[in-house]
């Protein structure tokens, strides 16, 4: 006997809406508008995003990156609306980063958002960054109800939806996915330009040696705390060669002994990614899915895309991941599940359009920790999904 689907309770606009997103909760400032039709089809109006950068070696402070936003976010919120080719008086809701993210760039965000609301009239939606990242990779992919592997630098989860929650099923235990990759990136002296991800990827692509790494799955969630102590360690060994060349360099060591940071980086993703595909390949066992998601800015390595891929097709699956444009932190991502929380009814009055950035509990003492624990965490399996059935 075959389940019936259920009806979706998101029913279709009579006219066309508009929502301006804003998402500044890391160093990625994102401006976006998406207008939703009468038939039910989605228009990515506009997308406009500004980069805060800083030199190799450096990683970005919560007091300078809201400095960044706080200096473009006017000029970013301006072209993003001439792209869209509208008026702000158009725009039928304000839709801003709520959290998690870092505590000072989030609030530089949601104090414009609040400003735009009120200057405007319009009402203001407070949105968790992490079901932006999974209702734009909707929107782009058309997956239909995928296991999700949500990787960026603040967050690791493997999610799947199920009564209007999407289920976190395992995640990172210590440090994120993003982080770890970035912070060996500084080790290494990469550029943060475009970003340092991308450049571990790049560096990768050169690497001949698989080193030995901690591999740490427990279930469903993964630690990666050990694996960046242990591949920081080898930059310290001395048969690592910083300028990559052939010959036998002053402690003796050959072309077999030795290795670079290409090869550290190839080990560093090649040993995480493995992880990440085994946590989410016991995910869809679990969940009896066909379909792998992968969304946040880590989404966008080919690497991590074709790994995952193999192991979704020899499931007899799909894999599913956008590019750069979607993957990484945007403006556009909070304006759609913005609107499609405000579709349902969903909106924040001003007195509760704060921010909630993530912190790290365990560390407090027990009590107090029990105390501030619902006000200051926002997880994703903590938002009300309205809009599915």
């Amino acid at each position: 006997m075959t389940r019936s689907a259920k009806a979706s309770p998101l029913q279709n606009p009579t006219r066309p809406i508009l929502a301006l997103g804003l998402e500044g909760s890391a160093n990625k400032l994102g401006i976006g508008i998406v207008e939703h039709a009468p038939d039910g089809t989605s228009t990515i109006r506009s997308n406009v995003r500004q980069t805060y950068i800083t030199p190799p070696g450096e990683g970005f402070l919560p007091r300078d990156t809201a400095a960044h936003h706080r200096e473009w976010i006017l000029n970013v919120v301006r072209r993003s609306v001439q792209a869209a080719g509208v008026k702000l008086e158009e725009i039928d809701c304000i839709c801003y980063t709520k959290g998690p993210g870092m505590g000072a760039p989030l609030q530089s965000v949601a104090i414009v958002a609040r400003t735009l609301s009120l200057l405007y009239g319009k009402p203001l939606v407070g949105v968790n960054h992490c079901v932006g990242h999974i209702e734009i990779a909707r929107l782009i992919t058309h997956a239909d109800n995928p296991v999700v592997l949500y990787v960026s630098g603040g967050n690791t989860q493997v999610i799947a939806y199920s009564r209007q929650r999407y289920r976190i099923f395992g995640e990172t235990l210590d440090i994120a996915v993003g982080n770890c990759l970035d912070r060996f990136a500084r080790v290494v002296g990469l550029s943060n330009d475009p970003s340092p991800g991308y450049n571990i990827e790049q560096e990768a692509k050169r690497g001949k040696r698989l080193l030995p790494l901690p591999y740490a799955t427990k279930g469903m969630d993964l630690s990666l705390s050990g694996i960046l102590g242990s591949i920081e360690a080898y930059t310290y060994d001395k048969r690592y060669r910083t300028d990559g060349s052939s010959a036998k360099d002053s402690e003796g060591f050959s072309d077999d002994e030795s290795f670079t940071s290409a090869d550290l980086c190839f080990s560093l993703q090649e040993t995480i990614f493995s992880m990440l595909v085994e946590i989410t390949e016991r995910a869809m066992a679990h969940v009896g899915s066909k379909q792998v998601l992968i969304v946040g800015g880590v989404g966008c390595n080919e690497r991590l895309q074709q790994m995952m891929d193999i192991m979704a097709k020899e499931r007899g699956g799909s894999m599913f991941a956008t590019d750069e444009r979607f993957c990484i932190d945007n403006g556009i991502m909070i304006a759609q599940a913005g609107l499609l929380g405000f579709r349902m009814g969903q909106v924040t009055p001003l007195e509760k359009s704060t921010c909630t950035q993530r912190q790290a509990l365990q560390q407090l003492h027990a009590s107090l920790a029990l105390h501030l624990y619902s006000l200051l965490r926002f997880r994703t399996d903590e938002v009300h999904v309205a809009w599915r059935a």
